[in-house]
């Protein structure tokens, strides 16, 4: 009986040993804003504004893409982005919440896109295929994201070489919803993703910013974590 309970005893502690080690990330060195809800503004609104037009044109979002809607909330930018890249190309939109993505599931089966699939990642990976994506759009979710280390480390993996992260903030503290530049540089110069082209978006304080892989993924135990930045 002693041998077999100390046999047990030492598969499970081999099995355990086995598992894979969970990398450890650097915390975030800011404030991290709460998730209030998974729409931005009204639809009306920003389309009076023509934000996804002027996003989509500065981020040359083209016919035949592969595009991923990070934190696609109720699928504002997800419905747009279908049409430009049409029935040769292909929408991902990810959120992080079941009961957006239900909804937002719907509202696509209901529009009749038949490019855009709908996945639920988690707040610390969008699980987004690898290398798959032209563009991976983070519109106004960046200063949400609790681990933005980890985030990043994984989100990076999903776009192809020669694509770009486009991101939409507004020039404010994290506290008010928003990310400055510079610390938004910061952050994501950490994770070798470097900035190649940057506008105000018009009619507010919101800017563009478009970012390309500019290195290796970097080991989670070498990524430095930016202190607050200011812009």
């Amino acid at each position: 009986m002693w041998n077999r309970a100390a046999a047990l005893a030492a598969l499970l502690l081999l099995s355990c040993r086995e598992q894979p080690r969970q990398p450890h990330f650097p915390t975030a060195q800011r404030d991290v804003a709460p998730i209030v809800g998974d729409a931005f503004s009204t639809e009306d609104a920003r389309d009076r504004l023509g934000e996804a037009e002027e996003v989509m044109q500065l981020g040359t979002v083209k016919p035949g893409m592969w595009v991923a809607d990070v934190g696609a909330g109720e699928g504002y930018y997800t419905v747009r982005l279908a049409r430009v890249v049409g029935k040769k190309g292909r929408v991902l939109a990810e959120d992080i919440v079941p009961d957006v993505t239900d909804q937002l599931s719907e509202r696509v089966q209901r529009e009749r896109l038949d490019n855009v699939a709908v996945r639920l990642g988690t707040p610390d990976d969008p699980r987004l295929p690898a290398q798959t994506f032209d563009r991976v759009l983070l519109v106004h979710m960046y200063h949400e994201v609790s681990s933005p280390y980890a985030f990043l480390w994984h989100m990076r993996e999903g776009v192809k070489p020669g694509g770009l992260v486009v991101v939409v903030e507004a020039n404010r503290v994290a506290k008010q919803h928003g990310l400055p530049p510079e610390q938004l540089k910061c952050e994501f110069a950490a994770l070798n993703l470097q900035p190649v082209k940057s506008a105000m978006l018009t009619g507010g304080e919101a800017y563009f910013m478009a970012f390309r892989l500019a290195g290796p993924r970097p080991a989670p135990a070498a990524i430095k974590a930016c202190s607050t930045v200011k812009s």
